[in-house]
């Protein structure tokens, strides 16, 4: 539990507010856009991190990135996602935060971001902080300051 009177908040490691990479859905490097689309389709996510094997991270996906790269002059060309790898339309230039990054860091990102990846020093990704995970941190942290 996070406590208000604490000044020392914002100095908390980040690990103590992630989703751990096990519960975080993702795709491949190698997937093709058929398979990613379903992915963020089915978790009814708008954006996914990407990994490689060793679970390494290189970037996002998003649903408006696979739609841009299939819209033709006259159409979308939905066969194009068959063809097309995640590698050539994620984004590898996204914000990222490592495990030991303090939670100062962590919310001046989430200020523009729904939520960051975070990665450990060999760059393995071990999860994401959401604003919404943060966000109830802190209010169960204002609800219990009041019940005091």
């Amino acid at each position: 539990m996070i406590s208000l009177h604490n000044e020392d908040i914002l100095e908390v490691e980040i690990k103590d507010f992630l989703i751990p990479s096990e519960r975080v859905a993702h795709v491949q490097v190698s997937n093709n856009l058929e398979h990613a689309l379903l992915v963020l389709t089915k978790t009814g996510y708008t954006a996914i991190p990407v990994l490689d094997p060793q679970y390494k991270l290189h970037g996002l996906l998003s649903t408006p990135a696979i739609l841009d790269s299939i819209l033709g002059l006259q159409r979308i060309e939905f066969e194009q996602l068959e063809n097309k790898k995640v590698h050539e339309v994620m984004n590898s230039s996204i914000p990222r935060l490592k495990i030991t990054d303090r939670l100062k860091k962590g919310l001046d990102l989430l200020i523009d971001h729904p939520f960051i990846c975070v990665e450990n020093e060999e760059g393995i990704f071990e999860g994401i902080l959401t604003r919404r995970t943060l966000l109830k941190k802190f209010n169960q942290a204002i609800h219990q300051q009041k019940k005091q």
